[in-house]
């Protein structure tokens, strides 16, 4: 086990250099020049060239036989933009950003814990949502149970998030009162609370102030249900088919023989065997909500990394967009890793090697 996992986190390497390859070169297609998105239209040619040269977008992407158009110097691969970057990156300093000329690295620190904090939510929601839908789809399989739970399936995968979420807010926030529209924390707690790991639910048990940690899971519910409802589809339609598969098998009916209780069947016979996809399902999704949700942090103003990559892409900000990306494909990579060593848990007749 311990090779395997050595080998797959060796792999990281040629996944990671591709990754920042791709994202140093499709960043850079953007129509658009952030010295003048900085500046605006009406800045001049000599100050926008100053800007140029002071942020290192005068530098050759790659390679430049020509040379640099302000001092004429020819460009080697050592004096590109992708070596500086990826010398950096290897460095742990993934740049400043261009627009508020913050170091990444704490961008990152100060965002990440609300996207996982986030996204940590709407998976549980989805997982006990989810299999508990498709656990009772497939028991009562064909009857009405099992045609409205894929009928909400179905309903939770078609509905765009955009229009759930803002549905959410004037259900729940508008008509009824009971849930904050947007936000981390209200504001006259959040106005005097120090966090320390930045994952509020926690830190507010950290900090022996548990009306902290209660106003963060009330402000986490909204936001989470929108962000979980198509994960909670897929992986109830994905418990659904792969219990029915288990309860046609040999072993179940003979369990059922001996006169075991329906819930000792579907339980410790039946749902842990049909486990294997559903993991999949579900760590593919985590890894993906972990990259972000866009639209669910920009309807519920949720300061997560989703909205911060985006408004870096709007601003043509290449450090933010390709520190952004980087951390959530290896953090993509390493939900996977898991998930696979996971297969063993759950059956002890898989053997890597």
């Amino acid at each position: 086990m311990s090779s395997y996992i050595f080998r797959r986190l060796l792999g990281l390497v040629p996944v990671l250099f591709g990754i920042s390859l791709l994202v140093f070169s499709f960043v850079r297609l953007i129509p658009g020049d952030p010295a003048v998105s900085m500046l605006g239209e009406r800045a001049t040619l000599q100050d926008i060239a100053r800007l140029r040269e002071s942020l290192g977008l005068n530098r050759p992407l790659f390679f430049d036989t020509a040379g640099y158009a302000s001092s004429g110097r020819v460009g080697t691969l050592f004096d590109s933009q992708y070596f500086l970057f990826m010398g950096n990156t290897l460095r742990g300093d993934l740049g400043q950003s261009i627009s508020s000329r913050r170091h990444v690295s704490d961008e990152l620190k100060s965002r990440w814990p609300a996207t996982f904090e986030l996204a940590t939510a709407a998976m549980i929601f989805a997982i006990l949502v989810g299999g508990v839908i498709g656990v009772l789809a497939s028991v009562r399989r064909n009857s009405v149970v099992d045609n409205l739970s894929m009928g909400v399936a179905l309903v939770g995968v078609s509905m765009p998030i955009f229009w759930l979420g803002i549905l959410l807010i004037y259900l729940f926030s508008v008509y009824l009162h009971w849930l904050p529209p947007s936000g981390r924390l209200s504001v006259d707690i959040g106005i005097n609370f120090v966090p320390i790991t930045g994952f509020l639910v926690l830190d507010g048990l950290l900090r022996g102030q548990p009306n902290v940690t209660w106003d963060a899971l009330v402000h986490l519910i909204l936001p989470a249900v929108a962000l979980g409802t198509i994960p909670m589809a897929v992986v109830a339609r994905m418990t659904r088919s792969s219990m029915i598969e288990i309860l046609n098998q040999d072993y179940v009916r003979t369990a059922r023989a001996k006169g075991l209780s329906a819930r000792t069947v579907i339980l410790k016979h039946t749902l842990r065997n049909a486990m294997l996809p559903v993991v999949t399902v579900v760590g593919l999704s985590f890894g993906s909500l972990l990259g972000g949700a866009i639209l669910t942090e920009t309807i519920f103003s949720w300061p997560g990394i989703g909205a911060w990559v985006y408004d870096g892409i709007l601003n043509r900000d290449y450090p933010i967009v390709q520190g952004g990306v980087i951390l959530v494909a290896l953090v993509f990579v390493l939900v996977n890793l898991f998930v696979d060593v996971l297969y063993g848990a759950l059956d002890p007749r898989i053997q890597y090697h």
